[in-house]
């Protein structure tokens, strides 16, 4: 025989004296426990920012009574590891540029080392595996604008390409042929089918051979008559596949028109020389170096 179920009557909870709708709100208090570690972790708050940096003023936060910073942290880690590297880093600056590769300690820290200052300073501009974008080098190839050797890659590093901070940058400029007047629109078509019969795309012949001549009065100076180009002037070669800002009839016209101006920042004034020396050999490592 089963034992008859027995029935409790519901506990009987206050109201707030909120009602909405018909519906009306249990007046329930939080448990006294969580109540007390409630007031506990504003009492820790409190503390806290009164003990370490917290309160955001005009110039700086609050330094706290513990005079904590992550700040300074960060700095002793980092000067931690500058002393350790301290005696590699003069071997880098004191070593031949090209003597590097034969000091297997010194190549393995001249390329992770220049790997990481490759990684923060040059991949906006170059990408992130140094393959370039338009207007931007490629640094996988051979085909340098200013030389691809160890000691012009570091020139280039450090004093970067015409920027007005750094005297000794690298400097040249290309007319504006069409925007000043140079040339006229025919002059231009003509020169554009040109180059692209130097570079062996599809052209009109006939428009070609009369931009061999405006090439030749205009453009040979720094171009070179094969179209091969001239590194001491940063002039690019003009007779293969590969180009800066597009090797396309509309694109070399644009260059043609209104010329390019590439910039390049100078680096020895935010670099060390040991990092533009690892830089340098880490560009020269990926494949383009000569």
């Amino acid at each position: 025989m089963c034992a008859k179920p027995i029935k409790h009557e519901p506990r009987q909870v206050e109201t707030t004296g909120h009602q909405w709708d018909g519906i009306e709100e249990y007046n329930n208090p939080l448990p006294r426990w969580w109540v007390w570690v409630f007031y506990a972790t504003i009492v820790w708050g409190i503390g806290y920012t009164i003990a370490y940096p917290a309160w955001p003023l005009i110039k700086e936060a609050t330094p706290g009574l513990l005079g904590a910073s992550t700040r300074a942290d960060v700095a002793a880690e980092i000067a931690a590891v500058d002393s350790a590297n301290a005696a590699i880093k003069e071997k880098l600056v004191a070593a031949d540029l090209n003597a590097i590769a034969a000091d297997p300690a010194l190549a393995e820290f001249a390329t992770r080392a220049g790997a990481a200052v490759f990684r923060t300073n040059c991949a906006q501009c170059h990408g992130s595996g140094a393959a370039g974008f338009v207007g931007y080098p490629n640094l996988l190839d051979n085909d340098w604008l200013w030389g691809g050797t160890m000691e012009d890659i570091h020139l280039t590093v450090t004093h970067g390409i015409r920027n007005t901070t750094d005297a000794d940058a690298r400097y040249s400029e290309m007319p504006k042929f069409g925007t000043d007047g140079i040339l006229d629109e025919t002059q231009i078509a003509q020169v554009v089918e040109h180059v692209l019969a130097l570079s062996g795309q599809e052209h009109d012949a006939a428009l070609a051979a009369e931009g061999a001549i405006v090439f030749a009065d205009n453009c040979v100076a720094c171009h070179m008559e094969d179209g091969s180009g001239d590194r001491a002037q940063g002039a690019p070669r003009l007779s293969d596949a590969i180009w800066l800002y597009g090797g396309s009839r509309d694109a070399i016209t644009e260059t043609v028109t209104n010329a390019r101006f590439g910039v390049m920042p100078n680096w020895n004034g935010r670099l060390s020389e040991d990092e533009i020396r690892a830089v340098a050999y880490f560009v020269h490592g990926q494949g383009g170096g000569e």
